[in-house]
């Protein structure tokens, strides 16, 4: 293979994948939390928002997140929490519809019928935006290899050492995109209720605009996920035995083996399993979800220095990756079905990590939500 491709296939990893790494007991009392919290830093001038409206109708598909004060980030159990989940930041969010489900490929289907877009993984490479990200002097591939693509997963045939080298189980894909999630031959025909994926950052903001949604911020995600259930590391508690029956996620030898102890080997249907308190499904597995936030590795630290809580706070105002800071990167929750014990475990509520905007996979999709005031407003 010419070496200028195949290091193009390595910039090509690096910029759109997703570099997995490795308070006490359940609060459920809404008034506690937030008496415990107000104590704790100045609540601002805010008319939090808790309760639906009675005038408001809740939209088809969606559910009401109750607006609560709450610690967003790692909790003090969690033992495999990462730095950039610490400390827990104090922030104050009101309530809001969410979809019950990622957005499903029969809905996407729906919207490109209507509007005629094009994702991203389907438009061909642009070589002059391309090159603003990688090394100056990298040589231009052939036009052969700049074609309209996405990344795949590929199991590895024996057991990896080094599980940052993420280039052994992904795979430049031409052909690759929301249609063919898994290459070219590969079909979505009978999968119109499993979650869309191979979906860019600007691909979910062109459905919310034609949906009259957006995109959750990581403190309205989280929120969402915890269903009330404070304090715990997973959205039904802290008892990790029953991810198989919870959640779509890796069981076995990552990237070796899938034991699919779980049902799954890959993606599985929505509503595959039991959804969350509010009636949310899988917000923990199955595939990662794009949120609004800039991904900043230093967020957490430096809002745990103001002296209020955040007030429906949405993230940081710049994206900062340490090991590319060219990136431009939003930030992803719930981990997906490639998840395992040994290598991300981000069906950890407060898990989070950066994903490129102009970049797609077959783990990564969405789902969205709407305010009391968009939904006046339409």
């Amino acid at each position: 293979m010419n070496k200028s491709i195949q290091y193009l296939g390595f910039i090509i990893l690096l910029l759109g994948m997703v570099n997995c790494k490795s308070e006490s007991k359940e609060n459920k009392n809404l008034k506690a939390v937030n008496e415990k919290e107000a104590a704790v830093k100045e609540v601002v001038n805010h008319t939090l928002l808790v309760e639906k409206p009675e005038e408001v109708i809740t939209p088809a598909g969606m559910v009401w997140v109750s607006g609560a004060i709450f610690k967003q980030g790692a909790v003090s159990n969690d033992k495999v929490a990462m730095q950039h989940e610490k400390p827990a930041i104090d922030v104050m969010v009101d309530g809001f519809f969410m979809d019950a489900t990622e957005v499903t490929n029969a809905q996407f289907a729906e919207f490109i019928k209507a509007t005629g877009y094009v994702t991203v993984a389907e438009k061909g490479i642009d070589w002059e935006e391309l090159k603003k990200q990688v090394p100056v002097g990298t040589e231009k591939p052939n036009d052969s290899i700049l074609q309209p693509g996405s990344l795949t997963f590929k199991k590895s045939k024996s057991t990896v050492a080094n599980l940052y080298d993420f280039s052994q189980w992904w795979n430049w894909t031409i052909g690759a995109d929301w249609q063919h999630p898994n290459g070219p031959e590969s079909t979505i025909k009978g999968k119109e209720n499993y979650p869309v994926v191979q979906v860019a950052y600007d691909d979910a903001l062109a459905y919310c605009e034609w949906a009259n949604r957006r995109l959750p911020t990581e403190a309205e995600w989280e929120l969402a996920s915890r269903a009330g259930s404070y304090g715990t590391v997973y959205n039904w508690g802290n008892d990790e035995s029953v991810l198989k029956e919870k959640a779509n996620t890796w069981e076995g030898e990552f990237p070796v083996e899938n034991t699919k102890a779980d049902g799954f080997e890959l993606r599985a249907p929505v509503k595959s399993y039991p959804p969350n308190a509010y009636g949310l499904y899988d917000m923990a597995g199955n595939v990662w979800e794009w949120t609004s936030d800039w991904y900043n590795t230093n967020y957490y630290k430096e809002m745990s220095e103001g002296e209020n809580i955040l007030v429906n706070p949405t993230g940081a105002e710049s994206p900062f990756t340490p090991n590319n800071q060219l990136a431009k990167e939003r930030v992803i929750k719930g981990g997906s079905f490639l998840c395992s014990e040994s290598y991300c475990a981000s069906y950890r509520v407060s898990a989070r990590m950066g994903s490129s905007m102009d970049s797609s996979l077959e783990h990564t999709g969405f789902r969205t939500v709407a305010t009391v005031s968009m939904l006046e407003e339409k």
